[in-house]
């Protein structure tokens, strides 16, 4: 039933252009693409840019994106550089967090340990690294539990003013409902500090930037090599009741890219991380 009412608002969204306006970096109206597309598994835009100079060097910047899924596609991108946010026309619906919040309950963790005037022993901080780089279940699962469980996730959507996320389901972080505008924010909330504080955010952002193993996917192998080292991410991943659910966040000095997937299993992992790729090399730019 959830998904399906997800899917009806993919579809209304799909016959509207919106604005948005990002909380956390002023009062600029960032405009939204507008699509052609007829399904919900589509997710097309058209977006009118001012002419740019070629850049420098390899970058993200908006452009019009076409992506086709047999299930569920929603993708975000913040230029902050210019404060716009280009989006899929459903970016408002949202599909389970997955791992990708964990780059939230490891910086809630360091903020709030600060702010306590504490120091993690090393052996925590070495939880923390399995957490984001290894995407250690069990690791977020001692921190969301140390830190007031279902108070992380409100804390998250207080301090990052997220607006469309919610607990779908009490004392499990990994269903958490978000849509991909907020998990942009969300990673413009790691990245500027208000999640970490500014004696962890660096270390965050270097940890998101060594994902390894099986959480290695998307958006970041799409890039070339040179940009791509610049970039952190976290992404989350697992079956839920015969779908995939697999999102990716990547978040560069320059730009923030999230996409949120859900499809029938029998597809397999690379199939959404495939879709990922697709939307970032739409954006790339080379010199």
């Amino acid at each position: 039933m959830r998904r399906a009412r997800l899917l009806i608002v993919a579809v209304l969204a799909a016959a509207v252009g919106v604005t948005l306006a990002v909380p956390g970096i002023g009062d600029r109206i960032l405009h939204a693409s507008k699509s052609a597309a007829g399904t919900a598994g589509a997710a097309s835009s058209t977006i009118k840019t001012a002419e740019q100079p070629a850049p420098k060097q390899p970058t993200l910047l908006a452009a019009p994106v076409k992506v086709t899924s047999q299930g569920f596609v929603s993708w975000a991108f913040l230029d902050r550089r210019t404060g716009e946010m280009v989006t899929s026309p459903n970016v408002t619906a949202t599909s389970s967090t997955e791992s990708m919040i964990k780059a939230w309950i490891s910086s809630d963790y360091l903020r709030r340990q600060d702010e306590a005037g504490k120091t993690p022993p090393q052996s925590r901080l070495d939880e923390l690294t399995r957490m984001i780089r290894d995407s250690d279940d069990q690791a977020a699962e001692d921190i969301y539990r140390l830190d007031g469980t279902n108070a992380v996730v409100r804390r998250m959507i207080d301090i990052c003013q997220l607006t469309d996320t919610v607990i779908a389901r009490p004392y499990w972080w990994s269903y958490t409902e978000i849509s991909a505008r907020d998990a942009v924010r969300l990673g413009l909330c790691v990245a500027d500090g208000r999640a970490a504080g500014p004696k962890w955010t660096a270390w965050v952002i270097n940890e998101m930037r060594h994902v390894r193993g099986d959480g290695l996917f998307g958006i970041k192998p799409a890039l070339p090599d040179d940009l791509a080292g610049e970039v952190a991410i976290k992404n989350g991943w697992t079956i839920v009741g015969g779908d995939w659910h697999l999102n990716c966040l990547a978040v560069h000095d320059d730009w923030i890219l999230a996409v949120l997937n859900r499809y029938p299993s029998r597809l397999g992992k690379q199939y959404g991380a495939d879709l990922c790729a697709s939307v970032t090399k739409q954006l790339l730019v080379l010199p």
